[in-house]
């Protein structure tokens, strides 16, 4: 597992999913950038997964070629 850059501004559902988003959750509005390392990354998961936090909503706008 690599880490994961999670930028909000280029999030497809920013404003429709913020509330229930981990990154929002857990660092208050969207910030513009937030890298998440492997072990972030599994806590994270495992946090969710006991329904302590939303899982992340980040949804990439698909760029074109």
């Amino acid at each position: 597992m690599s880490t994961l850059t999670v930028d909000c501004d280029t999030c497809s559902v920013r404003g429709l999913s913020c509330q229930d988003c981990v990154v929002t959750v857990l660092l208050g509005a969207p910030p513009s950038g937030v890298e998440l390392d492997p072990f972030e990354r599994r806590a994270i998961d495992i946090l969710a997964g006991a329904g302590l936090v939303p899982r992340l909503q980040l949804t990439p706008v698909e760029k074109s070629a």
